[in-house]
């Protein structure tokens, strides 16, 4: 179990908002995230990552997402695309991680072309929300695959996709990351333009063509991104929730005899609701997770059925962490609207968090 220490809590904590209002990690943040290794905890420890049990990765990236959203968010997403390592030539996947304070950052989706150039590819596109990308020293994406100038087809006739790995100083940085929330991950967009790659650099993410045996790199991707997304989530909402009592607590109730607005049994009632209903999502994907990886772990398969399961189970903790949210904010007055305030910065990483295309409800 990988536990997050109270020295790294305070840390991480003390500067969240220096880094909310930077648009960037706080350097102390971001020496943090290096020296624990966080930033490697899920590539192949073969080839210099340490490769940690899933569970305890999403349960640490819950912890450090309720102390400080940007930074949950831009370790695990970071975290992610380090994973992909397993699923690279090991020579290549050695080579980038030994890269002083190495970090990959990229995007999912596919607007990207890569055409056929002779052993390589030769890249052009432009992908968004690449969070971390100030300090990547890598940056992955898809991209459609040409040939001639036509994209080549799989066998149901589809554009071909393939996922690549490049160095940051292929890739120019588009500065455009300007929401209301998660400012410190800076999830700048960024663009290749006319780029030639080894074929090398080419992977595809499926346990199929993992290169690493290791029980991580036989997980189901979509079933591994909802699960550290939702934590991420999850933790925000938790912080959310202990800063609402906190208000509720100081807030006085209008048509009483000045009395704190949490000694009303009717909106205890609501504080209580919201966190039993984190509580209890929390438990239930926990528990899956957990199972799950134990049988990954012992050499078996995630099937279809069980990826599914645990995809909803991290939907549910998501939809109880907006519920809560959402319930309990009208209750906490004007000094939740200020935007210097920490519950305000709590609720806006929230609500940006949330707008990630997979949680989608």
């Amino acid at each position: 179990m990988l536990l997050l220490s109270s020295r790294d809590s305070r840390r991480i904590a003390r500067h969240a908002a220096a880094a909310d209002a930077a648009r960037w990690l706080h350097p102390v943040q971001q020496a943090l995230a290096h020296r624990r290794g966080w930033l490697r905890m899920l590539a192949p420890r073969a080839l210099g990552g340490l490769e940690l049990p899933l569970p305890g990765v999403v349960r640490l990236e819950e912890a450090i997402a309720r102390l400080d959203g940007s930074m949950g968010w831009t370790v695990t997403l970071c975290a992610g695309a380090g994973w992909f390592a397993g699923f690279l030539a090991p020579e290549l996947a050695r080579e980038i991680l030994a890269t002083r304070r190495v970090c990959l950052a990229g995007s999912g989706a596919p607007t990207g072309v890569a055409e056929r150039d002779g052993e390589g590819w030769r890249i052009d596109g432009l992908w968004d929300y690449a969070s971390g990308a100030p300090m990547a020293t890598h940056f992955t994406f898809n991209a459609v695959l040409h040939e001639g100038g036509r994209p080549l087809l799989d066998d149901a006739g589809q554009p071909r996709i393939s996922a690549f790995v490049v160095p940051a100083a292929m890739v120019n940085i588009v500065p455009n990351w300007r929401t209301i929330g998660l400012r410190a991950t800076a999830s700048h967009a960024y663009e290749v333009r006319s780029s030639w790659v080894h074929a090398r650099h080419a992977f595809a993410i499926d346990p199929a063509c993992a290169r690493e045996q290791g029980p991580l790199y036989r997980f189901p991707f979509m079933a591994f991104a909802f699960v550290t997304l939702a934590a991420n989530l999850a933790g925000m909402g938790a912080h959310f929730v202990e800063l609402a009592q906190e208000s509720m607590a100081h807030r006085r109730h209008r048509f009483g005899n000045g009395e704190a607005l949490l000694s009303v049994p009717a909106v205890r009632a609501v504080l209580d609701a919201a966190r039993s209903g984190l509580d209890e999502a929390r438990a239930q994907l926990y528990l899956q997770l957990d199972a799950t990886w134990e049988r990954v772990a012992g050499g078996a398969r995630v099937d279809a059925e069980e990826a599914d399961r645990l995809q909803a189970l991290a939907m549910a903790w998501v939809n109880a962490a907006r519920r809560a949210v959402d319930t309990l904010y009208p209750y906490c007055g004007l000094y939740a609207a200020r935007e210097d305030s920490e519950i305000n910065r709590v609720w806006r990483d929230f609500h940006t968090a949330s707008q990630h295309a997979l949680l989608m409800p």
